[in-house]
């Protein structure tokens, strides 16, 4: 029995010993072809680089024309915006010039002055009205001290009193602001 017990474990010895000599030779085998592998995979992986290369700069090209063409779209939109952008207040405005032709037309038979100055002071009143919907304001000049950012001296009087000293003596044409930014200064006299 001893012996049979050996033998076994001779057998499994063999088979062991088997294993590892299949191994090594199998190791070696796939190391010959994994060297030429390696050499054509070097070529494939500097294949794969010129194609990475190749799409990147195509998707470089593609973003650049998106690009232009974002800004030829959006220059284009800003020109139309400025061509239009006062068609909202010139619609607006010429309800004032109907109301203008209506006022001559029936000046041309009105005998009544009263009536007519009536007339044109409510256009007059419809027009500021309309303007400071679209954010006209007027500027109040008269009696403030002269301030070269929002006034204009055009020319210089003695002050009729001391307090009237750098002060704006009389407003010759008013100033406007358009959403709180000058669009206009006010032409002013100012006092010495």
């Amino acid at each position: 029995m001893q012996n049979f017990i050996e033998m076994a474990e001779d057998k499994e010895q063999n088979e062991a010993l088997n294993q590892e000599a299949e191994a090594q030779e199998n190791q070696k085998a796939n190391e010959q072809p994994s060297e030429e592998t390696a050499s054509t995979d070097n070529t494939s992986v500097e294949l794969t680089a010129e194609d990475q290369i190749a799409a990147l700069n195509d998707k470089y090209i593609r973003l650049y024309s998106e690009f232009d063409n974002y800004r030829k779209r959006t220059n284009k939109e800003k020109l139309e915006l400025i061509a239009t952008a006062s068609s909202g207040v010139l619609k607006d405005l010429l309800t004032i010039l109907d109301d203008f032709e209506r006022a001559i037309a029936n000046n041309e038979t009105a005998e009544d002055i009263e009536s007519v100055k009536e007339g044109f002071k409510l256009i007059q009143h419809k027009f500021k009205t309309i303007l400071e919907g679209k954010g006209l304001k007027q500027m109040e000049a008269k009696g403030l001290d002269f301030d070269p950012e929002l006034h204009e001296a055009i020319a210089n009087i003695p002050a009729p009193s001391e307090d009237l000293k750098g002060k704006v003596v009389d407003d010759v044409e008013r100033g406007y602001f358009l959403n709180e930014r000058v669009i206009r200064y006010a032409k002013v006299v100012v006092g010495n």
